[in-house]
């Protein structure tokens, strides 16, 4: 499949503004303008989410759906995940079309979470503990020490998954990812790697509009895909048996 990138820069006093036209084998679509970070052939850039549409959120913005009460701690707009038991904090409305951004970091070598989004109702209620939804769109958030500890327990390569920003559909949902792609065609694999490791902070962009998902890690696109279904529900957090902060957690709804 063919990719086309265009960028082209503008302009205004103080900042250079980068927007890119991003085509996967489709008509190529605008991005939402970013902050230009870098001038190296790998292009860096950062949106800017301090205008009024966007929304922090904060303690008051999630509700448990079947973690403990002190599985997330909150202190203003950073959030302590112990990780235990496995689950997940959702948010307190659905949303569709929108764009977040996040910065995550994990707190152990090899420590595994992620955003489930545009997870439908039915896969929350009633929610045994130690399980995670069956469905909703994985945004992977996902340290690189995971890949040594699974194929030392495991005696097999890694090659089902990265580390750098894998996006999948879960359980019942469906998603048609962006190339390339995991050996069994199920998740979009970053197309360039850029996650930092434990315990440094990382950067994610999330635009999902109309089905269609994209994932920016530290400023740079790497993942993707369209024709989601569901593509409306809630935003959730993910415990899944590591110690992980979240902070600067920020939404803007789009038409």
């Amino acid at each position: 499949m063919i990719c086309k990138f265009i960028l082209r820069s503008l302009s205004f006093p103080g900042i250079v503004v980068a927007v890119s036209l991003v085509s996967f084998g489709q008509e190529a679509k605008p991005v939402p303008k970013a902050v230009q970070e870098s001038s190296s052939p790998s292009i860096s850039a950062r949106i800017d989410s301090s205008g009024p549409d966007w929304v922090v959120l904060g303690k008051d913005d999630f509700v448990r759906a079947n973690c403990d009460e002190d599985t997330w701690v909150w202190d203003g707009s950073t959030v302590h995940g112990t990780g235990k038991p496995v689950g997940v904090l959702r948010s307190a409305k659905k949303y569709k079309n929108l764009e977040f951004v996040g910065e995550w970091r994990h707190l152990s070598v090899g420590g595994n979470s992620g955003f489930f989004l545009w997870t439908p109702e039915d896969a929350l209620t009633d929610l045994p503990r130690n399980r995670l939804p069956g469905a909703g769109i994985e945004v992977q958030v996902l340290d690189h020490g995971y890949t040594q500890q699974y194929e030392s327990s495991s005696g097999k390569k890694a090659t089902w998954f990265s580390t750098n920003g894998d996006i999948f559909p879960v359980g019942k949902s469906k998603l048609k990812p962006f190339p390339p792609l995991s050996p069994d065609g199920s998740r979009s694999f970053p197309k360039s790697n850029h996650s930092l490791g434990s315990p440094a902070w990382n950067h994610y962009y999330v635009r999902a509009i109309n089905g269609e998902v994209r994932l920016w890690v530290n400023g740079h696109e790497v993942s993707g895909g369209r024709d989601a279904n569901p593509a409306e529900g809630y935003l959730c957090l993910e415990a899944e048996g590591a110690p992980i902060d979240f902070k600067d957690i920020k939404i803007r709804e789009l038409p």
